[in-house]
């Protein structure tokens, strides 16, 4: 049943023709497209795939460095850091804003962090000579969050890419199988037609009629009487 559903139901006609070899046009240019496509979407996944690998290689250094950080601004600066920090924090200083990027038809989710200038100034006066400590931890944690963004926009870009290359692919192959059987299919009607030739010229090669046999007998009898010795009475 589903080879029938799959059948396309044409009539003998030269519209239908026409008709039938636009559509395989546009089959074969489609097929075209979507193999520069699938190719574009591919180069695009590899270098992304590079990206999140560095990335991710990176990012163990800059935790370790954010973790130490912290580690010495409480060492400096002692047990009250916790509380003077939260009480001069009032809004978020940084903010996650999330973006479509195009490529090849397919929109791909990047993220970016923004920084607030005037949020991220705080007041650190009640550290003493913690305060320093305490901005260099907040610059290492900055950094930290600049990675952490960059690797989950790599990461959904990489996700939504590979998704698209095996619809692609999966749309390629389809088109491909189709062109092979009309291929195949009209190699074999060129292979019929030059048999049936083959079958007409051996049949135009006719055997000779019983008439024609018979005047070519006698002319051959004739020629052998011709060439008969004299005979001397």
């Amino acid at each position: 049943m589903s080879g029938q559903s799959q059948r396309l139901n044409v009539v003998p006609t030269v519209t239908m023709l026409g008709v039938v070899k636009a559509r395989l046009v546009g089959a074969t240019r489609g097929h075209a497209l979507l193999k520069k496509k699938s190719d574009a979407l591919t180069v695009q996944f590899r270098q992304i795939l590079k990206k999140i690998v560095s990335t991710k290689e990176s990012m163990g250094d800059i935790m370790k460095t954010s973790s130490f950080a912290l580690t010495e601004a409480k060492y400096v600066a002692g047990d009250n850091i916790k509380h003077v920090v939260l009480e001069n924090v009032r809004e978020a200083s940084l903010r996650v804003r999330s973006r479509q990027e195009n490529v090849a038809g397919v929109k791909l989710p990047k993220f970016d962090y923004t920084a607030d200038a005037d949020a991220a100034k705080s007041d650190l006066t009640g550290l003493a000579r913690g305060g320093q400590q305490v901005q260099q931890c907040r610059a290492a944690y900055v950094k930290a969050i600049e990675v952490l963004v960059e690797l989950a926009s790599l990461q959904t870009s990489f996700l939504t890419l590979d998704e698209a290359i095996k619809t692609t692919n999966r749309r390629v192959n389809a088109l491909e199988n189709v062109l092979k059987k009309i291929q195949g299919y009209k190699k074999r009607e060129i292979e019929k037609k030059m048999q049936m030739q083959l079958q007409i010229q051996s049949s135009s090669t006719k055997v000779p009629s019983n008439k024609e046999a018979s005047f070519n007998s006698s002319q051959n009898l004739l020629a052998v009487a011709d060439k008969d010795e004299d005979i001397i009475f």
